[in-house]
């Protein structure tokens, strides 16, 4: 028995309004965002079928659009919005989300926020 495929989508890096400070609301800041996306490893695993497989990069076109065309007053929305993205498709079984924002504090890397969906 074939346990789930995993896909790791590791720090996609866009620019979006974050943030709900005036400066914040006027210029674009740096995200880095990752994801885990499992599936059944069976749909996609025995034919070598692309329509098998749960297609990353229409996933990640449809993030890099949500998220630099968005306006996001928190992060915790931004993350959220992602994740809905990636558990859209009926395969979908787990999805993770962080996403990080550099600079957000003067003397840290980032600040990172968390969400997962789990379909069971």
């Amino acid at each position: 028995m074939l346990s789930n495929a995993i896909i790791n989508i590791t720090n996609l890096r866009l620019r979006t309004f974050i943030g709900f400070n005036p400066d914040e609301m006027k210029k674009q800041q740096d995200v880095v965002i990752n994801i885990e996306i499992q599936y059944p490893a069976s749909k996609g695993f025995a034919d070598d079928d692309v329509e098998k497989a749960l297609n990353y990069k229409t996933i990640t076109k449809e993030i890099i659009q949500h998220v630099e065309e968005g306006r996001f007053l928190l992060l915790e929305k931004l993350v959220s919005d992602v994740l809905e993205i990636c558990t859209v498709h009926p395969w979908t079984r787990y999805a993770k989300v962080t996403i990080d924002k550099p600079h957000a504090l003067r003397f840290a890397d980032s600040v990172s926020l968390s969400l997962e969906w789990n379909k069971d």
